[in-house]
């Protein structure tokens, strides 16, 4: 099956290199120079994975994402960010706005293979799956999240989560009343620690709980603390 890749880079040689090793690797390569051209050939084309650079001649990285991620046609599409920020508060904020991954500039080429082929097999993976169920699934409330196979269910029906959605639900059902803080939270699903800034945490619970529509309310919030999955029972 092909898979495609598109990649947004304005930097002639980086989005060459890129391209064929991309290439070399079995995927069909788009490159756009802009944030626009890019946008409207991943429309068109519906591509795996989308290397995206922060900084564009006529947009930001950030508002590309944005683009992509409110465009229903490529809600399964896989965002890889490249950029030459590598603060921690940067990485925060592509992860906020719908990156999958992030990879600071200057780059190993193999690294950046290994990534796009990671997030092209994820969504390969959730296609094939279909409403497939192994029955290992953890259940509160109306959620149902089966680990194995990262399916998720709400009163019976399938949801599609982003990643870091999924792991920030995965990891709080996953001990329902227990009280996590925003750092442990950091730590375990964004894999940051240190003296970093949590609103990201808030805004990604305040995302996961409209993606998990009727369902919200499971996530709580413990004012002061954090966040916890409410028990059945409370």
């Amino acid at each position: 099956m092909e898979r495609r890749v598109v990649i947004i880079e304005d930097e002639r040689d980086v989005a060459r290199l890129l391209e064929f090793n991309l290439q070399q690797a079995g995927y069909i390569v788009h490159t756009a120079a802009t944030g626009g051209e890019g946008i409207t050939f991943a429309r068109n084309n519906a591509p795996d994975v989308i290397v995206l650079d922060l900084m564009l001649p006529d947009t930001s990285g950030y508002e590309v994402c944005k683009d992509i991620r409110s465009d229903p046609k490529l809600a399964d599409t896989g965002v890889l960010m490249l950029t030459a920020k590598g603060e921690a508060e940067d990485r925060i904020l592509g992860l906020e706005v719908g990156a999958d991954d992030y990879v600071v500039k200057p780059f190993v080429v193999r690294e950046v293979v290994l990534r796009v082929t990671a997030l092209a097999n994820r969504l390969a993976e959730r296609r094939a799956r279909g409403t497939q169920s192994t029955g290992a699934a953890i259940r509160v409330g109306p959620i149902e999240l089966d680990p194995v196979t990262h399916d998720v269910r709400i009163q019976g029906a399938p949801t599609v989560l982003r990643p870091l959605e999924y792991k920030l639900l995965q990891l709080l059902v996953s001990d329902p009343g227990r009280v996590f803080s925003r750092e442990e939270l950091l730590e375990q699903v964004w894999e940051m620690r240190g003296d970093i800034n949590t609103r990201t945490v808030d805004v990604h619970v305040r995302r996961l709980r409209v993606s998990l529509g009727p369902a919200a309310d499971v996530i709580e919030t413990v004012h002061g603390f954090g966040y916890r999955a409410k028990r059945d029972n409370a």
